[in-house]
C-alpha cells in the first residue's frame, strides 16, 4: 500500500468536505472592517446572516444554480413570441433569500432617498458574504440598487415603482408590475458596434403623447427577467436614460426581443441577453441628453459592488485554501505546517485584509457623501481605483488558491473552478482596466484641487507607515506626466495601494504595517510567497484569516 495512503474510516488523507461554515465570526477581516466603519450595532444580525449562508444547504443551491443555466423560451410551442427566461429552482431561492435580505434595496428609503449610515456598510458586509457563496445571482441585485435615483427622477409610474422595489418579497411571476408585490430592475447600455463608448449608442428613443417609443439593439442586458430596464438611447437632444418596462401600461407585452443569452466564461447562474427593442414604450428618466450622466451615477454603485464581490471571491478562495491544507498531510506534516505552503497563504491573507479593509472604508464613503464633499470626492476618485486595483488581483489570486488544493482544485466536482470563471467578470464590466483609469483621470482633470486633497488626506491618514511618501510621490507624478494616459494604469493601481494602506491604517489594523512594507515598499516577488514575511507575521496572519 502507498505511503500516506489511509483505510477503513479514514478520508484516504482528503480534506473533510467545507460546509457549515459561519462566514461573519471565522473571519475576523471582515469582523474588524464593520465595527471599524461604524457599524458594531449591526454585528448581531450580520452573525446570523453568515451562519445562514455559510449553511451547507446555500453551498448546494449554489452548485445547482451554476450547474443547470438559465435558458431562453422565445417562443411557445405555437410560435408566438415568448422572450423568457427560465432559471434552475435553486437560482430563485438564492435570490430569494438575497431580496429577502435587502440586498437591492437596504441602502434606499421607500422614496429614493439614501438610507441613513450605515446602510452601505451594512450592506456591503451582507454582499461580500454572499458572494462568497454564489456571485451570479447578484447581477439584479446591483443593478436594482443602481436603478433606484433614476426612478424617483422619472415619471410619476417609475417613481411608483420605488415602492415595489423596497419590499423583501420576490417574485419572479411574468405579470405587469403594478400587479406584483416585489420587483428587480435590469439596465441595458452596451452596443454592438460602440462597447465602452456609449455616447456613441444608436437606439433611438421617440418622443410620444405618454413616453417614448424606443428601436434598436443591445449587446449586453442585465438581468432580463427584470421587471423593468434602464436603456441608455439616443433622443433628439443626446443620449437619454430611459425606463423600458415588460409591459405596456395597458398590460399588453412590450416589444422587447430577446435574440439570445451570452454563452458566458462564468456568472453562469444569471442570465445576460443580447435584445432588440422593436418600437417598445418607455419612460424618460431625467433630461433628455443627459443619459450618459444618469447612466455613470448608476455605476458609481455597481462598480463598488464589483469591488465588494470580487473581495468576497478572494475570501472564499482563501477559505477552501486554508480548510485544505489544515487537513491534508505530506511528508509527515499537515500542509499547512510547511513553510513554503505557509508563505503562500499568508501572502494571500494580506492581500484579502487589504480588499476589505478598502470596499468598506468606500462603503463608509458612501455613506458619508450626503454631507460632506469630501467623502463624496473619495466616492468619486476611489470607487474606480478601487475596483481596479481588486477587481485586477481577483484572479491570480483565485489561481494561487486554486494551486494550493493541487489537482483537487482543478477538477469541476469542488469550488474553485467556478470562483476561477467567475473572478475575470468584476474586472471586465462596469468599465474594464482602462476605462476606470480614464475615468480617474477625467476626474482629476475636472477637480484636480480636490483630488490632490483626497491623496494628501490618505497620506496623512497612512503617514507613519513605511513607503507612503514615495508611493504619493509616484501618484502625483504620474498625474503629472506629460502624457497621463500612459501613465494611469501605475497611478490608479498606486492610489488603490495607498488608499487601502490608509483604510488598514485607520481602522487599527494589526496588518497594516505588513501591508505597507510589502505592498508599498515593495521588494518582493510577483507571486504570492515571495514577501519574506517572518514566521511570526505569517502566523499571525493565519490565525486573523480563520481560527482553527
Amino acid at each position: 500500500m502507498a505511503e500516506g495512503i489511509m483505510v477503513g474510516d479514514d478520508r484516504f488523507n482528503q480534506s473533510p468536505s467545507f460546509a457549515d461554515v459561519d462566514l461573519y465570526d471565522s473571519d475576523r477581516a471582515l469582523k474588524d472592517a464593520v465595527i471599524a466603519n461604524e457599524a458594531v450595532d449591526e454585528a448581531r444580525m450580520l452573525a446570523a446572516f453568515g451562519r445562514r449562508w455559510g449553511a451547507g444547504e446555500m453551498a448546494e443551491h449554489a452548485r445547482l444554480a451554476n450547474e443547470n443555466p438559465p435558458r431562453l423560451q422565445a417562443f411557445d410551442a405555437k410560435g408566438f413570441r415568448r422572450d423568457t427566461v427560465e432559471f434552475h429552482p435553486s437560482y430563485h431561492h438564492l435570490l430569494k433569500e438575497s431580496i429577502g435580505a435587502s440586498l437591492h434595496c437596504s441602502t434606499w428609503s421607500s422614496s429614493g432617498e439614501r438610507a441613513d449610515a450605515p446602510a452601505e456598510v451594512a450592506r456591503a458586509a451582507r454582499f461580500y458574504m454572499v458572494a462568497q457563496v454564489e456571485n451570479g445571482h447578484l447581477s439584479p441585485m446591483i443593478t436594482t440598487r443602481a436603478a433606484v435615483a433614476p426612478l424617483a427622477a422619472g415619471p410619476k409610474a417609475a417613481a411608483d415603482m420605488i415602492r415595489k422595489v423596497v419590499t423583501r418579497h420576490y417574485d419572479p411571476g411574468f405579470r405587469p408590475w403594478e400587479e406584483k408585490f416585489g420587483i428587480t430592475i435590469g439596465m441595458g447600455v452596451t452596443e454592438r458596434q460602440g462597447g465602452t463608448d456609449v455616447r456613441g449608442a444608436v437606439t433611438r428613443a421617440e418622443p410620444t403623447a405618454d413616453g417614448y417609443t424606443i428601436a434598436g439593439h443591445k449587446w449586453f442586458m442585465s438581468a432580463p427577467m427584470s421587471d423593468a430596464f434602464v436603456v441608455l438611447a439616443q433622443a433628439q437632444a443626446g443620449p437619454t436614460a430611459v425606463l423600458v418596462p415588460r409591459f405596456r401600461p395597458d398590460g399588453s407585452v412590450n416589444a422587447i426581443e430577446y435574440q439570445r443569452l451570452k454563452n458566458k466564461l462564468g456568472n453562469r447562474s444569471s442570465a445576460s441577453a443580447e435584445v432588440e427593442f422593436r418600437g417598445a414604450f418607455a419612460w424618460r428618466l431625467g433630461e433628455e441628453g443627459a443619459g450618459v450622466r444618469t447612466v455613470m451615477e448608476m455605476v458609481q454603485l455597481t462598480r463598488a459592488d464589483c469591488a465588494v464581490s470580487s473581495a468576497g471571491l478572494m475570501r472564499a478562495a482563501l477559505a477552501q485554501a486554508l480548510h485544505h491544507t489544515r487537513h491534508r498531510g505530506v511528508f509527515g506534516r499537515r500542509l499547512s505546517e510547511q513553510p513554503l505552503m505557509r508563505a503562500v497563504l499568508a501572502d494571500l491573507a494580506l492581500e484579502v485584509e487589504a480588499a476589505v479593509a478598502l470596499v468598506f472604508r468606500l462603503a463608509r464613503s458612501f455613506d458619508l457623501a450626503g454631507e460632506s464633499e469630501a467623502e463624496r470626492m473619495r466616492v468619486r476618485l476611489l470607487t474606480p481605483a478601487a475596483k481596479y486595483r481588486i477587481a485586477k488581483a481577483a484572479p491570480a489570486f483565485v489561481a494561487e488558491a486554486m494551486e494550493c488544493l493541487g489537482g483537487n482544485g482543478f477538477i469541476e466536482d469542488g469550488v474553485l473552478p467556478r470562483l476561477y470563471r467567475e473572478a475575470p467578470v468584476n474586472a471586465i464590466w462596469e468599465g474594464s482596466g482602462n476605462v476606470v483609469c480614464l475615468d480617474v483621470l477625467r476626474t482629476l482633470d475636472r477637480h484636480r484641487e480636490a483630488v490632490l486633497a483626497v491623496v494628501a488626506d490618505l497620506a496623512r491618514e497612512a503617514s507613519d507607515l513605511p513607503g507612503v511618501a514615495a508611493t504619493v510621490a509616484s501618484v502625483k507624478d504620474a498625474f503629472d506626466s506629460d502624457e497621463p494616459e500612459r501613465a494611469a494604469r501605475l497611478a490608479v493601481e498606486r492610489l488603490a495601494l495607498l488608499a487601502a494602506a490608509a483604510a488598514l491604517r485607520t481602522s487599527d489594523s494589526p496588518v497594516a504595517e505588513l501591508f505597507a512594507r510589502t505592498r508599498l515598499l515593495g521588494g518582493g516577488g510577483l507571486t504570492a510567497g515571495t514577501s519574506g514575511l517572518t514566521p511570526i507575521e505569517t502566523h499571525h496572519l493565519l490565525t486573523r484569516a480563520m481560527p482553527e
